[in-house]
């Protein structure tokens, strides 16, 4: 298992060893002690999955603290361009964001911790599984509009399909009057 640290502080891409023969493959896809060697130290208590047409972009997503959720996030089928912000108000890399590109083939995975939003475009229909490392809440969530020029975020799409929610987010400068 390969752990890729990021330029933004936390954030880890996690290249799994895969095992491949006639029969199939294996890889293990968690190993809590490999993990802390590589400074993931969270506790997972919550596993989503979400179905994505392609073209679909979700996201920016987060939950303030204390309900604050580190995710790691892999796609089960087919390819995705997955996005995490870095909102931590005091972090050097406030408002920067870094891209990943998660395929059912390299079966790779990203980490990110707690005080980031996170988003992801499909680019293929593909199934998307998170772990979190705190429960849903929703009173704390929050999100930023996805195509903010504050952050800058190229998706390299026109006309994504895009929720009425997300397209009803906040932009990243009236997110930064509310923080606190």
């Amino acid at each position: 298992m390969e752990f890729k640290h990021y330029e933004i502080e936390g954030v880890v891409e996690v290249i799994p060893d895969i095992f491949e023969d006639s029969r199939g493959f294996f890889f293990e896809s968690y190993h809590e002690e490999k993990f802390k060697e590589a400074g993931i130290v969270d506790r997972f208590v919550q596993c989503n999955q979400s179905f994505s047409r392609k073209g679909v972009i979700r996201g920016l997503h987060y939950q303030l603290e204390p309900y604050g959720q580190a995710k790691l996030v892999q796609v089960v089928k087919g390819k995705a361009l997955d996005i995490a912000v870095d909102i931590r108000k005091n972090s050097p890399s406030f408002g920067r964001y870094c891209q990943c590109l998660l395929t059912e083939s390299e079966r790779n995975m990203l980490y990110i911790p707690v005080g980031f939003a996170h988003g992801f475009l499909a680019l293929e229909d593909c199934i998307f599984q998170y772990m979190c490392s705190n429960f849903y809440h929703r009173p704390s969530e929050g999100g930023i509009l996805w195509n903010d020029p504050a952050i800058g975020i190229d998706w390299n799409i026109v006309n994504p399909i895009v929720s009425e929610k997300d397209l009803k987010l906040q932009s990243f400068n009236a997110f930064t009057k509310d923080y606190k």
